[in-house]
């Protein structure tokens, strides 16, 4: 009887351990084993699926951990979870994970994309966002400084009437904005305490003036637009944290300045941009780039440009098609010919600047002919011909897989007179009617025809045959970010690992 007990109690125990998950800093990390049970046993839980390698995930990292001390200290229901997707490939293949990070949100087993920032706190407000209330009731002096201290940056309405027409403004943008905490208040004592007269908006940040605030012609659109212009530093410097905010964000016009902040002369240009910055609120982003950081050194290759050529600046603009890039006609970081600068751009009054690379002379010699941004249209545009082009990126792990691929489909179809297999360095080269989002990229140029095909199909040799020989047909589709390598929503954060999926950072 005793050892009867004894297997029962031993098989109970190995049960309940089994049941217990591995965590790592607070982060859960599940496998094919253990990923559904961790689904079922917890309500919220937000998977990032990685890869070892990717500089990304190495800089998700540590925000995720700081984001699941914040959940575990606030005794949230929410749990964080990684999941190794080079190891764990069935998960990847089961949710569709073609880039690194993916991160998706489980509420009661039920994935939606995560759509938020990648601080700690950003991710808190995101998950609290898609967990709660849209806005918190905030009862006294306390429950309003613990909100706004847990935030970079917190929206707090004062409201003495829950029922106005700027309270309900307020909930319906709050609803609207995932990734920014929002609360109210009517308590008078958190009015006097904050020096609040009347009902406000009052946007608290961890930066410049440290708030701002909205007490007129309160509606959707103008809070929007209040939220737009104050909830991002004046002058923004560049990393890997703040790239999807700054590049997934609102403002579509970036002034960027490529400074070492080593220079004798960094507090001087850095005062230029500040005192131009507040001028083109929620207009133009100013940011600087510190090239002093190796992983902001491909950003200048990405523009062309070299360490000995800063400081200097460059414009960009943002759309859904791509970037468009502007390039001063001076270096000189002065107010007046930066002012001016930015202005020609606002008004389209300045054409976008294409880099090219001069023509090599051998660059149909071997049998994948070389591109540049100055023949690429007398070949790739050449009605007599069919053309697949591979637009790469020479940093590009992928582009470096698929190079012999690639030139094993040259080598096949060499003899036939008619197609011709291409490469261009988009980092060298740009075109004003072909945008590259992310390498490697395969557009198909079919004789007789103005008609531009992205091939979205499997990189191996039988498969870009078929689609050759199909005529550009099989192996074609709508674009599907199927590139894990980005150029931006994100390439001008620096590294080659990542697939947004979809794209959303630069």
């Amino acid at each position: 009887m005793f050892a009867r007990v004894c297997l029962i109690l031993v098989i109970v125990l190995v049960g309940a351990f089994a049941e217990e998950f591995k965590e790592d800093e607070g982060v859960l990390v599940l496998t094919k084993d253990s990923f559904d049970r961790a689904i079922e046993k917890y309500q919220y839980v937000l998977a990032e699926f990685y890869a070892p390698w990717c500089g990304h995930c190495k800089a998700l990292a540590p925000e995720y951990v700081k984001a699941a001390k914040l959940l575990n200290d606030d005794n949230s229901e929410i749990k964080l979870a990684k999941i190794d997707a080079t190891e764990e490939t069935e998960l990847g293949e089961r949710f569709q994970v073609r880039g690194y990070p993916t991160l998706k949100f489980f509420r009661s087993g039920k994935p939606v994309d995560y759509s938020g920032g990648r601080t700690a706190s950003e991710i808190v407000a995101w998950l609290k966002k898609k967990t709660g209330p849209t806005v918190v009731a905030l009862e006294d002096v306390d429950t309003a400084k613990a909100f706004i201290e847990k935030g970079d940056v917190v929206l707090l309405g004062f409201f003495k009437d829950a029922e106005s027409e700027m309270a309900k403004a307020f909930s319906e943008v709050a609803a609207s904005i995932d990734d920014l905490p929002f609360g109210s208040c009517s308590d008078e004592s958190i009015f006097k305490e904050y020096k609040v007269e009347k009902d406000s908006i009052v946007l608290f940040k961890k930066f410049d003036e440290g708030r701002t605030d909205l007490a007129e012609g309160v509606t959707v659109e103008s809070l929007k637009e209040f939220i737009k212009g104050n909830r991002l530093p004046l002058v923004i410097e560049f990393t890997q944290e703040i790239a999807p905010s700054v590049f997934g964000g609102d403002v579509k016009n970036h002034n960027l300045l490529f400074i070492s902040k080593k220079s004798d002369a960094f507090s001087e240009h850095l005062d230029v941009f500040a005192k131009l910055a507040p001028e083109y609120k929620g207009k133009v982003l100013f940011i600087y780039i510190n090239i002093d950081e190796d992983e902001n050194l491909r950003i200048l290759e990405f523009f062309n440009l070299k360490v000995e050529d800063c400081p200097t600046y460059r414009y960009i603009t943002l759309t859904d098609e791509g970037m468009s890039k502007f390039k001063p006609d001076t270096s000189d970081i002065k107010f007046d010919s930066i002012k001016t600068f930015v202005d020609e751009v606002l008004e389209k009054k300045r054409k976008a600047h294409l880099n090219s690379e001069e023509i090599p002379e051998d660059w149909d010699n071997k049998p994948v002919k070389v591109l540049v941004g100055k023949n690429f249209d007398q070949v790739a545009k050449d009605k007599s011909k069919d053309v697949f082009v591979e637009f790469y990126a020479p940093w590009c792990g992928h582009c470096k897989q698929l190079a012999p691929i690639w030139e094993e489909l040259a080598e096949k179809f060499k003899d036939h007179k008619d197609i011709i297999i291409a490469k261009m360095d988009s980092t060298a080269n740009e075109l004003e009617d072909i945008k590259i989002q992310g390498f490697p990229t395969l557009k198909f140029f079919p004789k007789d025809s103005d008609k531009v095909v992205d091939y979205n199909g499997e990189r191996t040799l039988a498969a870009f045959t078929k689609f050759l020989e199909s005529g550009g047909k099989d192996g074609a589709g709508p674009a599907e970010s199927e590139a894990e390598d980005v150029e931006h929503g994100d390439g001008l954060d620096g590294e080659e690992e990542e697939e947004e999926v979809p794209k959303d950072e630069l």
